[in-house]
């Protein structure tokens, strides 16, 4: 059973870092070995999870609603849309990561939770963010995107099995990268962040069902509030000023705590 700050801080993390290109999973496996607390366990996990859904899925929900809409109206007399084509996108630039984290899921588990690893990545993607916002020609929009732009996004999306890549900052390189906006780029990631983010949960909450343990409703219930309502903010902010801001900041901060982390456990 974890405390009400540990809740707290850990809820705060997830939902300041899920949508930031910086990797929440380095943060969330860093922060409790910086200060000694003990594993928050899988429901904890599946809560911060939950939140962070609800976030996107509050804040998109009219996107959502008319890429879905448009999705099933396409098999009858109204064909293809633009939002029809959205959601073909968003379905294939899931297959691969949700093929990956099926098959790969437990070696990234147990062999690439290391801060060195998490170094590493973090630094590389890092300037590989920058690379992408720099040379980037920034003139399309999601409705140019083709389903093969779709599925090297979702590759790009399995890479983020390594912790410390982030999985928005790899989708948002791989959009800057296929001449994306930068706002459409990170639009288009916290998108895709739906079907994934809901699939880690239901992975999660079936290795919960297996492994029951002790569950603090109340911690839960802070742990789906603070994710949810920090991870709404950010959603906001971040796409209303990515388009002045650039991606510089996020890099710098990337290779501070990169190299930070390399002297530290090295």
């Amino acid at each position: 059973m974890i405390e009400y700050g540990q809740a707290f801080w850990l809820a705060l993390i997830q939902g300041l870092t899920e949508f930031l290109p910086i990797s929440s999973s380095a943060h969330l496996i860093l922060l409790p070995r910086f200060v000694n607390w003990s594993d928050q366990g899988l429901a904890f996990d599946v809560a911060v999870h939950m939140g962070t859904l609800m976030a996107v899925v509050g804040y998109f929900r009219e996107d959502f609603k008319s890429i879905g809409l448009a999705w099933f109206r396409q098999w009858g007399d109204t064909g293809a849309s633009v939002e029809s084509r959205t959601g073909w996108l968003l379905i294939q630039a899931t297959v691969p990561a949700v093929i990956a984290g099926f098959l790969l899921n437990k070696v990234v588990e147990e062999a690439l939770r290391d801060p060195i690893v998490i170094a590493i990545s973090t630094i590389i993607f890092g300037l590989l963010l920058w690379w992408a916002d720099q040379k980037g020609r920034r003139t399309r929009k999601i409705e140019d995107l083709q389903p093969k732009d779709a599925l090297l996004i979702g590759l790009f999306q399995a890479v983020a099995l390594i912790p410390g890549t982030s999985r928005s900052g790899i989708t948002m390189t791989a959009g800057l990268m296929l001449g994306l906006s930068r706002s459409d780029a990170a639009r288009f990631s916290f998108l895709m962040a739906v079907p994934i983010i809901a699939a880690a949960g239901c992975l999660k909450a079936v290795a919960l069902i297996s492994e029951p343990g002790q569950v603090s409703f109340e911690i839960i219930f802070l742990g789906i509030s603070v994710s949810f309502v920090t991870a709404r903010v950010v959603i906001a902010l971040f796409l209303k000023s990515i388009e002045q801001i650039g991606m510089t900041p996020f890099v710098l901060y990337r290779l501070v705590l990169g190299f930070a982390l390399l002297v530290w456990f090295w």
